[in-house]
């Protein structure tokens, strides 16, 4: 089914991969290296890569993007970082969509003050503003923005448009905020691996089924992470567009960088749809193309998946999970348990098993994965003439765009599955990352949409609550509904079916979308609803820092929703302070507490050192162990700050605010074995903390202190390498490094942050 290459791979003249060691033989030792080389420059992300950047090196990549996208979780934070760093107005295309708080259900008016906040901003700074319920955010990038050979920046992590040719990545705000300055997005030039189709797709196998079997292929062992992924070859021609879009929305779970897909025929047609032809272009491998690695995947093969919880790689096909379906869901029970806690003899899975047959609660099929023309309608057809029944099941379905909603009208889609009992809802994300549809307690849901974290869904085990999400794609979740919650493959229902034409209308859009792009207006006022406050002052780096380990979590990997919890906290994200008080809430929730404790004997110090005495006993205990390492330390500049520690952090969304959190808190530092993305580890250093990582064992623990002497010097002289001492009964020396930081980066942490190194350059006229 799925093949990974372990070597690199030329593809010649567009098919037939040969092994590097293979090629390399025949070209000779001599040519070799030269000619790999050359092929690498034929890829089509290279060339798209180069196009874009502004460095002299094609090393070392300086990106400025064609335009962005954030939703109203993030714009607002964005935005005000970026008016605080001097910024006038957007100097490139900038779409504010409302797609995350738009039911405004939780706080108030505070959801809705956000997107009259956006609204003025898009009038000010010259935004294009979509209003809520128009458009979930990467459908409406896709039916209006991407175009072939582009490249996009968006603040979500699954800002991914490769299947129309685009090079999309999903970033923090910080990232925003500098093309916003018009300063650029700075990588080393990643790798490139091939994802080459062969075979046709079974009738039954829809998008998500694809992405899924691709996801629990790679992910486990790293090996598409902050790398592009590049679909080619001869199978791409048997998938609509839209198709390829739900499977690329997806790559994101891989952890991969970006993606982008040749491009044919189909994709000439999807932009001509939407009115935008020029915006096409061919794109694939040149003669000779050299990938870091291929993903081969013979489509015929993949059979419909399902994801089980508590992430998109646990994947089995339906198939087996239904004969295996006792030992799959004890053994899964026992991760959860592991992952949350709770009673060990606990059956919460497996009591939805009844004669042999697995039944779910709940099916969702929504947001930029499953939300699209096809999935609906292909669930459509299967849903024609049945009944979800009237007990505990229950279907919702939210197409991704109005324009969508309105030619499922169009075609009886929508009655078709109203008819069956379906709930048929506007374009929303929602049930995506925990904000609606919340299962009940102990429920079990399937769901094509993104992802199935922990509390993604919207329970708190923390308080008692507990549910689970399995991701499925639509077809196979409207076969479910269609039995009444009994899980069911989509086999056999849809193999005479075929898929009823797509007719664009952008007609809403005409009359909804505020369109200010190159027509700002400058002394229009920003409207500030109560909840949307400034960011904090915060401080640069001291010479010696003392950090409080504040939390250590031991598990493999750890979400940006378990760093800050999604679902109604994102109704605060408007708020910096107000927000932080949810900081780990659902895995640590004495983390804030501690912080606190760390941040308010910063401010004892500070005052200590204002007064020149120096009473306070913890103080006094820190300083006496801080002399055996540096004889000279003293106060005056030594800064306390709070870190986290864990094994692996930052997996899933691209949002700031995991790190953004923790800084206004008074944390100064992440340590780690290793960042699950890239995203993360820059949200950090643009929050101004020191991204630390070791090679060992964490050997200290929760509320001891480790002392870094010297780190603003040996950070200035672009030293990678640090000794931490922690201050336990003994004083234990510990080994600290940071990967390789740009001179911005690293002038950033220096500065406290992103907003401070702005204002630094711009008071410096840099």
């Amino acid at each position: 089914m799925i093949t990974l290459y372990g070597e690199g791979v030329y593809v010649i003249k567009g098919k037939d991969p040969v092994p590097a060691h293979e090629q390399e033989q025949k070209i000779g030792k001599e040519m070799a290296a030269a000619y790999r080389d050359k092929a690498k420059q034929g890829t089509i992300s290279y060339g798209i890569l180069q196009t874009h950047n502004k460095s002299k090196s094609a090393d070392l990549l300086q990106i400025q993007f064609d335009a962005m996208a954030s939703h109203d979780i993030t714009y607002v934070g964005i935005i005000q970082t970026a008016k605080a760093s001097g910024m006038h107005r957007f100097p490139l295309p900038y779409v504010l969509t409302n797609c995350h708080n738009s039911l405004c259900a939780v706080g108030g008016t505070i959801n809705e003050d956000d997107h009259v906040f956006g609204l003025s901003a898009a009038k000010k700074y010259g935004g294009i503003f979509v209003p809520p319920h128009i458009a979930v955010i990467h459908q409406y990038m896709r039916e209006k923005m991407a175009g072939c050979g582009k490249m996009i920046l968006g603040s979500d992590s699954h800002t991914r448009y490769g299947a129309l040719g685009t090079l999309a990545i999903g970033e923090g705000g910080g990232e925003l905020v500098k093309q916003l300055l018009q300063d650029t997005y700075d990588i080393p030039y990643p790798e490139i691996i091939a994802v080459y189709l062969t075979g046709t797709p079974d009738p039954a196998v829809g998008p998500h089924d694809i992405a899924l079997a691709i996801i629990g292929a790679v992910f486990k062992q790293g090996y598409v992470k902050n790398k592009i992924m590049e679909f080619i070859g001869p199978s791409i021609k048997h998938m609509r567009t839209d198709f390829r879009n739900s499977i690329d929305v997806m790559t994101t779970e891989t952890a991969c960088l970006s993606s982008i897909w040749q491009t044919d025929e189909d994709t000439e047609q999807y932009l001509s749809l939407h009115g935008r032809k020029e915006a096409y272009k061919k794109l694939a491998p040149h003669e000779t193309a050299y990938y870091d690695g291929m993903i081969y995947v013979d489509l015929s093969k993949i059979r419909p998946m399902i994801a089980l919880p508590m992430h998109p790689s646990n994947v089995f096909t339906i198939d087996e999970f239904k004969r295996q379906a006792g030992d799959i869901l004890r053994m899964t029970e026992k991760d959860i348990q592991k992952r949350i806690g709770g009673n060990n003899s606990a059956a919460f899975l497996t009591d939805k098993l009844q004669d042999g047959k697995f039944y779910v609660q709940q099916g969702v099929i929504a947001g930029c994965a499953g939300g699209n023309y096809g999935n609906i309608a292909a669930a459509a057809h299967v849903l024609a003439h049945k009944n979800c029944g009237n007990d505990m099941f229950s279907l919702e379905v939210y197409p991704s765009s109005q324009p969508v909603y309105m030619d499922l009208i169009r075609k009886g889609c929508v009655t078709s599955l109203m008819a069956a009992g379906a709930v048929v809802k506007t374009a929303f994300c929602g049930p995506c990352f925990g904000a609606g549809d919340t299962p009940a307690n102990n429920a079990f849901s399937i769901r094509h949409t993104t992802r199935n974290f922990p509390n993604r869904e919207g329970s708190k085990p923390g308080n008692g609550q507990f549910s689970a999400v399995a991701l499925m794609d639509a077809r196979s979740i409207a076969a479910t509904a269609g039995n009444g919650g009994c899980l069911t493959s989509a086999e056999g229902y849809l193999d005479e079916y075929v898929e009823p034409e797509y007719i664009y209308d952008d007609m809403v859009y005409n009359k909804r979308v505020y369109e200010g792009f190159g027509k700002e207006k400058s002394d229009t006022a920003l409207i500030y609803g109560p909840n949307i406050k400034d960011w904090p002052e915060l401080p640069p780096l001291p010479e010696h820092l003392v950090l409080k380990v504040c939390t250590k979590i031991s598990d493999p990997v750890t979400t940006t929703d378990e760093l800050i919890p999604s679902g109604e906290t994102s109704s605060y994200r408007s708020n910096p302070l107000g927000l932080a008080a949810f900081t780990l809430s659902r895995r640590d929730p004495d983390y804030v507490m501690r912080a606190k404790a760390a941040a308010m004997l910063e401010e004892i110090r500070k005052k200590e050192v204002a007064e020149d005495r120096y009473a306070d006993s913890v103080l006094k205990e820190i300083h006496k162990k801080m002399k055996i390492v540096v004889g000279s330390a003293d106060w005056k500049d030594t800064g306390i700050g709070s870190l986290i520690y864990c094994v692996k952090p930052g997996d899933g969304s691209a949002r700031e605010q995991a790190a953004s959190c923790q800084r206004v808190l008074g944390g100064a530092a992440n340590i780690c074995r290793e960042y699950a993305t890239k995203r993360y580890r820059s949200n950090v250093i643009n929050w101004g903390m020191l991204p630390f990582q070791l090679k060992e064992e964490a050997s200290f623990s929760v509320d001891e202190y480790i002392f870094i002497p010297f780190v603003r010097s040996r950070l200035q002289e672009g030293k990678l390498h640090f000794t931490g001492y922690i201050l336990d009964h003994t004083v234990r020396p510990v080994s600290l490094y940071i990967e390789p930081l740009t001179e911005n980066e690293k002038n950033i942490i220096l500065s406290g942050c992103l907003i401070n190194f702005n204002r630094q350059r711009k008071q410096n006229n840099i």
